[in-house]
């Protein structure tokens, strides 16, 4: 039997072993054949073809070629909707759904959840099968943990910059809510319904969510994204305001300055908020501060608070 070419015997770049062991190949020249051509593999009798990086739509479909009822879910659905999660690019189990909830075994890396699916809750996007917004996000408040459950529900209820593309809002407090209402019996809601409450559509960032977070654990309850004017009547954003103490509290991304364009804009910004009637300290912490050193934040913003208290007597 004439041997077709590997290429041709792969889909959307992903070439099962099974499929070419139908179409003649042995399984120990084809094996020998896979590695010399430059194909990278996925997971047992899974491989990517040579010249095409095994991103996430690559590794999910080598599993959904060979389990095709699975449904993309939680981590996994969030990356495909740009939902912002907790660790960026890191690495991470691909998460599926199976409806039929028969599914016991599972590979390296792979995390498969058993849990029903209502009529809606899926729908396809990039030639794959997975959860709808809302239902990704409701699937991330049951299963936590808090702080990434927060950030990723934050994420989608605003406009938000992912990987250089910027992706409208993708669902709205409300429908959150009906989703957890309706399936209040489901182990972990009363949980995430707790979770749910300390959401905030206003976050700009996964820096800022976990900010309010950590000051919300300290007992500390500023304003969010509160609304200011400059004497001449400039409109102001500041990320966080303790209002009756006049503390504002600035959070600074990843992406803080960039260009010495960014640089002069954010120091003219910077500026006009100390111009701001309402405000007699501003604080500024970046987004490794948040996340590596966050007593360190709570601290000085208990300091700030003291001292800005202690003047006013």
């Amino acid at each position: 039997m004439e041997r077709r070419d590997l290429r041709d015997l792969a889909e959307r770049g992903v070439l099962l072993t099974s499929r070419a062991v139908a179409a003649g190949w042995p399984r120990r020249s084809l094996t020998r054949a896979l590695r010399a051509e430059g194909w990278t593999q996925l997971r047992q009798g899974a491989w990517a073809e040579p010249g095409r990086e095994p991103d996430l739509l690559t590794r999910l479909r080598a599993v959904l070629f060979r389990e095709p009822r699975l449904i993309v879910s939680h981590g996994s659905a969030a990356a495909l909707w740009r939902i912002e999660l907790l660790g960026g690019n890191r690495r991470v189990p691909l998460e599926f759904i199976d409806p039929r909830r028969t599914l016991r075994r599972t590979n390296t890396g792979v995390r498969v959840h058993r849990l029903p699916l209502g009529t809606g809750d899926v729908v396809e996007r990039q030639g794959l099968r997975l959860t709808g917004p809302t239902r990704t996000l409701t699937d991330l408040l049951r299963r936590g943990p808090r702080d990434e459950a927060v950030v990723a529900v934050d994420s989608a209820l605003t406009y938000r910059r992912v990987g250089h593309v910027r992706r409208a809002p993708l669902a709205r407090l409300d429908e959150i809510a009906a989703a957890l209402r309706s399936t209040a019996q489901a182990q972990g809601t009363v949980r995430a319904r707790n979770w749910f409450r300390l959401c905030d559509p206003l976050a700009g960032s996964p820096a800022e969510t976990v900010a309010r977070l950590r000051m919300y654990d300290a007992g500390l309850h500023p304003e969010s994204q509160a609304e200011l004017r400059t004497p001449d009547g400039r409109r102001r954003i500041v990320d966080f305001l303790f209002r009756a103490a006049g503390l504002g509290v600035e959070i600074e991304g990843y992406a803080y300055h960039g260009t010495r364009e960014a640089h002069r804009r954010d120091v003219a910004r910077f500026n006009q908020l100390l111009r701001c009637p309402e405000i007699r300290s501003l604080l500024r912490f970046s987004a490794e501060d948040v996340f590596h050193r966050p007593d360190y934040v709570v601290e000085e913003i208990r300091a700030t608070l003291a001292d800005l208290a202690a003047d006013s007597q």
